[in-house]
């Protein structure tokens, strides 16, 4: 776990899990963008030992706050996740609900780009710890964490996720309807709903608002080692199970899928205006479309730029252009 000390003189503070240099830019870029939008709270880097010294280094140059934490994985019950492998570095990022050395804490996926300011989310009303240890639990525990949901649509007809992951089954579906309540809340994720689909209660793991409890935690982990193998998305099908019921969700607007704004996915609630927060989900990352030839330029629709990422790609490549200028101007000037 963490060494129980802080990295910053806050107790509330954004956090993302970093295991390597790949995703390094998009950390950078995701510290630039909320910096950005002028949040009044640091972000945290959860670097675990897979981590180089050299991506350490590039952190300590800019300032990000950065804290070692251990690489999560089951002993007991374990999950075959080669048909996508970033599972296997999923489990770690339960870590903020152990950080018990701060009050509050947002985890964020570093593939993120914040676009408007959510400090709002660290007041979000959530049970004390004391209630939401509690076993059985108390009818009065209904918000252990928050997040967004996750999108069962599978766009990109990916064989090995489940076969109930269609549109019908989609929470965001449920919100086609009404795209102006969706911009300001989440589909009620509450199992007693009649007819309830099963995407309803499925959390997406890249944004969680977490009060850090370490009963919650150890708990956490015990479920993780005696279940791993049934659960088909790590960590986030753990919180969806292990919390049926129990999780506030929110709007698309703080964990806005890159994937829901494509035509006849879920541009029918998507607005650009409203969005706070962009999740490039599944590969490949808007840093990798670079063209490395026009420095931070992203590369023309259709040469390797699927064409429904154009936009919200453009955007990232914005925000990297100006923090690499923005660096370069404060001596900096590396590959990342």
């Amino acid at each position: 776990m963490s060494d129980g000390k802080r990295a910053v003189d806050s107790d509330k503070v954004w956090t993302t899990l970093i295991t390597n240099l790949d995703y390094l830019p998009g950390l950078l870029t995701l510290n630039a963008s909320l910096k950005n939008v002028k949040s009044a709270y640091p972000l945290v880097a959860l670097y675990t030992d897979s981590f180089p010294e050299e991506g350490k280094k590039a952190l300590a140059a800019r300032g990000v706050p950065h804290q070692r934490i251990a690489y999560l994985l089951p002993t007991k019950s374990h999950r075959d996740y080669s048909a996508d492998p970033r599972f296997y570095d999923c489990w770690s990022k339960l870590t903020p609900f152990g950080l018990t050395q701060y009050k509050r804490v947002v985890q964020l996926d570093s593939d993120m780009l914040v676009r408007r300011n959510m400090d709002e989310l660290m007041d979000l009303p959530l049970d004390e710890p004391e209630i939401a240890a509690q076993l059985p639990a108390p009818a009065s525990s209904r918000r252990i964490f928050a997040a967004g949901h996750a999108c069962v649509c599978n766009p990109l007809g990916k064989k090995h996720y489940p076969r109930d992951w269609v549109p019908a089954n989609c929470a965001f579906t449920l919100q086609h309807s009404d795209p102006a309540k969706a911009q300001e809340e989440g589909a009620d994720p509450d199992p007693a709903l009649p007819n309830q689909p099963f995407g309803v209660e499925l959390v997406n793991g890249g944004l969680q608002v977490v009060v850090p409890n370490q009963v919650l935690f150890e708990r956490i982990l015990a479920f993780m080692d005696e279940n791993a193998a049934d659960l088909d998305f790590a960590d986030q099908s753990l919180l969806s199970t292990l919390f049926r019921g129990r999780w506030v969700a929110l709007p698309y607007t703080y964990n806005a899928l890159k994937t829901l704004r494509w035509p006849g996915v879920h541009d029918a609630i998507w607005q650009d205006d409203s969005v706070k927060n962009v999740h490039y989900i599944l590969t490949p990352n808007p840093w990798d479309e670079l063209d490395r030839s026009i420095e931070g330029q992203p590369l023309k629709a259709g040469i390797t730029q699927d064409p429904r990422n154009v936009a919200s790609h453009g955007w990232w490549a914005e925000a990297h252009r100006a923090r690499k200028a923005a660096e370069k101007a404060a001596g900096i000037d590396d590959e990342f």
